[in-house]
Order: C-alpha cells, then structure tokens, then sequence
C-alpha cells in the first residue's frame, strides 16, 4: 500500500492511551434495519461514551501527550464535538482548554462545552472562520493548536475504530464512514487497508457540503464558498491538502447524499434501531438508501459518529423529540 501520514504501529499504541471508556464500543448487526435497505448491516456505535461521538479517541491521545508538559494548554476549532471531547479530556489531565466555535453551533454542544469548563470563545462565521481565529489565540498564547484531521493523533485516536473492526468475525464487504474533515475515514481506512483490504472504504458526505468529496475525486483541493446542510459535523469548505492525500491512499469511493436521504437515516436509526443520532451520524444510511442495488446481498457496517443533537432540530427533521423516544 502507498504510503500515508499514518502509521499502523501509532495507532496500535494510542489504544493504550485512550480512557477505556471510549474503547471497544458496540458493534452489532442490526437486523431490524435491513427490510428497509435490502443488506445486511452492522452498526458501530460511536455515541456511547460521555461525549457522545468517537472524537475523543483522538483527543485522549493528545491530552496524553500534553499532560506532562510545563503548564499545558490547547485551543481548538470545533463544530461542537470535537470541543467536547478535548474539553473532557483535558479536564482530566488539568489541561487548560479554549474551544472557538460558530455561535450559529447547536446550543447543546456549545452548552456541553461550557459544562466541561472549557472557555469557549464565539465567531459570526462557521468552522473556516473559527479555525483562523483559533491559530491567531494560539500564536498569541503561545500554546498548542488542535487541528483535527491535520494533527495526526485525531486520525490515529480514531483509527482504533478500526482495529475494533477488523476484529469482528466475519468481515465486512464495506465500512461506510461519514467524511468531514478526513480524520475518522482517513485512521480506520489505514487500518482496513492494511490488515483488511478486501473491504470497500467508502466515504459519505452530504451533497450540501461537498469540498472533500469533490476533492478526492478530482485528485486536488476542491475548496467552496459556502455549505448548505443540517450536517453540521461535516460541513467544511476547505480540505487539508495533507488529509487529501492520505484520502486518496485509503478510500474506494466517496459520495454524496441529498438531506432528504440524511434525514430519513435518522428516522430509521429511531425507529428500527431506538438510536437517536445526529445527522453526521446518519450519512452511511443515507447511502444505502440512495443505491439500494450496489449494497444488495453484502454485508455492510456504518459508524454511527455522534448523537448530540439539538432536540427542537431533531423534532422538526424526524418528527419526534429524542426524549419521546426510546
């Protein structure tokens, strides 16, 4: 295999600096789906833990490293789960912690931050607009910048979803991964490409927020001017050359979704699964559901990413307030 940022070696090791409570998630076929999609699928489930999402993987591999230095301290772009998650991670470890994000972010991720005693510092703009402000808090603090996707420990902490998958007996034809910024495709795509290769990688973005996809499938970087999907997690307009170049080492494919199909993944999560994910999450079932004929007959898992969603949101999309339901 070409060669990427990544290394295999890292990402076995960064198991052991991972609180296990984020480690060995669920992982289960759920037959109660497959009427509705015509495949058999399984499900990772990256929600439970205390963040909610599979970001602190990543984040627990970084506070690691800092805990030890001489007044440690980080800042960090985030939509909302990745400041979670080094905010948890941090507390722990007596990490001083800034998180930049839009104010425009769902309240309850802002508001899980705030409760995490992270500072958390507001931008007019979307996540391009708090990356730029939170490498100028960084410059002038003199203190370490969290780019996810970019800092190699946020592709490796999540590659150990990897590791959990080509751990299951029997494999899978396909993984389907929601992309965004590149980490999670990137960190279980090394993994599947090198102890499991026969496994399609395919990565799912919203056709609202299209730049990496576009990116990979064009061999360059694709920027855009604006985003346009309730997939807030995903919504990038401008992919890390760096994380592009691993992408095209490690994925089969990549596609885009409508948010009719976003959402109708969430309804079906609830109501053949009882789960409650945000959009992001719902991307791999968006897929099948967009091309039922290219997943018939295999057996096929998504990683569900993050569940913290905006319950008012939530209700206008599936219909059902989240704590109506199981």
């Amino acid at each position: 295999m070409q060669e990427t940022r990544l290394d295999l070696a890292r990402i076995r090791a960064a198991r052991r600096m991972i609180d296990p409570v984020f480690l060995d998630t669920p992982l289960y076929r759920c037959e109660a789906l497959e009427p509705g999609l015509g495949c058999a699928v399984s499900v990772k489930l990256e929600t439970a833990n205390p963040v909610r999402s599979f970001k602190a993987r990543g984040t627990e591999v970084i506070a690691s490293s800092l805990a030890d230095t001489r007044s440690p301290a980080v800042v960090c772009a985030s939509a909302g789960n990745l400041g979670q998650a080094l905010a948890w991670s941090g507390r722990g470890r007596g990490i001083d912690v800034t998180v930049v994000a839009s104010r425009f972010a769902p309240a309850v991720k802002l508001d899980r931050i705030r409760a995490l005693e992270a500072k958390l510092e507001l931008v007019d703009g979307d996540i391009e607009e708090a990356r730029e402000r939170a490498v100028a808090i960084a410059r002038h603090d003199g203190i370490r910048l969290v780019e996810d996707s970019l800092d190699l420990e946020t592709c490796e902490g999540a590659g150990t979803i990897g590791l959990e998958l080509v751990a299951t007996e029997p494999a899978f034809d396909a993984v389907l991964i929601a992309l965004g910024g590149g980490a999670m495709a990137t960190g279980i795509g090394e993994v599947l490409k090198a102890c499991a290769p026969e496994v399609e990688v395919i990565c799912v973005q919203p056709l609202g927020a299209p730049a990496m996809t576009r990116s990979w499938r064009e061999r360059r970087v694709v920027t855009t001017d604006s985003t346009d999907t309730i997939a807030d997690g995903v919504a990038g307009r401008r992919p890390i050359p760096a994380v592009l170049d691993d992408l095209l080492v490690v994925a089969d494919d990549a596609v885009l979704v409508q948010e009719a199909s976003i959402i109708a993944g969430m309804r079906l999560l609830l109501d053949r699964a009882g789960l409650v994910v945000e959009p992001s999450a719902a991307l791999g079932i968006a897929a099948i559901l967009e091309d039922r004929e290219r997943f018939a007959g295999r057996h096929v898992a998504t990683v569900v990413c993050g569940s913290n969603v905006d319950p008012a949101a939530y209700q206008r999309w599936v219909g059902a307030a989240p704590q109506q339901r199981p």
